[in-house]
């Protein structure tokens, strides 16, 4: 049995070409070491490797690995069975190892008093790449720059290859950690559509908006700029019936009328105003 101890100079490694990870978690999740996968088959090793992945050079307590697996059921050879998922993955990342390589499998994936680090350097990671075009594009919206903040952020969504996590059976802690993910990538997308829009592609932006209103029918932001589209596009009347449908829908799921901005766009639309700035409706 391994004695889960403190190990104290568990940093990330910096690791020669061949020892460099790549992690991939937007969409079906890739996770490879010198250019070989190391993601199990099965599935609790497989939310074991996810998680340990996504806090990628952070500790993550065994406390937290367990409650992933097993919720609040955590049986009594829990703390066994997890060790064996460990053995497992570092099987795995030691057959990706070169035979000459000066690492071994527990410098990569390294126990620490009651918790367990992969302590290498991503190469790749499609997550922290996402935010951090994501975060970029946001700045130049906020200063202006519509243009560049548009491709930074197309660039940004292009990342994604399906919902987050879409092949791992997660459970509660991979749960809120996929939930997280999609809504930012739900405000990327509404951020993008936001530069586009003062790019003046209104027109262009008419069917992806319809979509998105159909998959979050209550999400304001989207009704919004879905009226503001139709209005500069010349169809006031399909931006009342986007109004009226989104009315009907919190009435009917919350029992609450929409926001003041929403009322108040729905009545610059009744009043053909035409042009709808996004700032009066506190969409930038």
């Amino acid at each position: 049995m391994e004695i889960i101890q403190d190990v104290v100079t568990a940093r990330p490694v910096e690791a020669p070409d061949e020892q460099t990870m790549e992690i991939n978690v937007l969409g079906p999740v890739r996770v490879r070491v010198g250019g070989h996968s190391v993601v199990p088959t099965a599935g609790k090793p497989k939310q074991v490797l996810t998680l340990l992945a996504l806090r990628c050079g952070r500790v993550v307590p065994v406390s937290t690995l367990m409650e992933e697996i097993w919720g609040d059921k955590v049986p009594r050879s829990g703390t066994t069975t997890l060790q064996t998922y460990i053995l497992q993955l570092r099987k795995l990342i030691a057959r990706s190892l070169p035979d000459d390589s000066p690492l071994s499998a527990k410098d990569l994936l390294v126990t620490h008093f009651n918790g367990y680090q992969l302590a290498i350097r991503p190469s790749a990671f499609d997550l922290r790449e996402f935010e951090r075009l994501t975060a970029e594009g946001d700045a130049l919206l906020a200063a202006g720059d519509a243009e560049t903040a548009s491709r930074l952020l197309s660039r940004a969504l292009e990342l994604w290859r399906g919902p987050a996590l879409m092949d791992v059976p997660a459970g509660q802690v991979l749960e809120m950690e996929a939930m997280g993910m999609e809504e930012s990538r739900m405000r990327a997308q509404e951020l993008r559509i936001l530069a586009d829009l003062q790019l003046g592609r209104h027109a262009m932006l008419i069917p992806e908006l319809r979509m998105l209103v159909a998959q979050s029918p209550m999400h304001e932001n989207f009704c919004a700029m879905l009226m503001i589209a139709l209005q500069r596009s010349g169809a006031p009347w399909r931006a009342l019936q986007v109004f009226r449908t989104l009315r009907q829908t919190l009435i009917g799921e919350l029992g609450v009328e929409p926001s003041n901005r929403l009322q108040r766009l729905h009545q610059a639309v009744l009043s053909n105003v035409p042009d709808l700035p996004l700032a009066a409706y506190d969409l930038v």
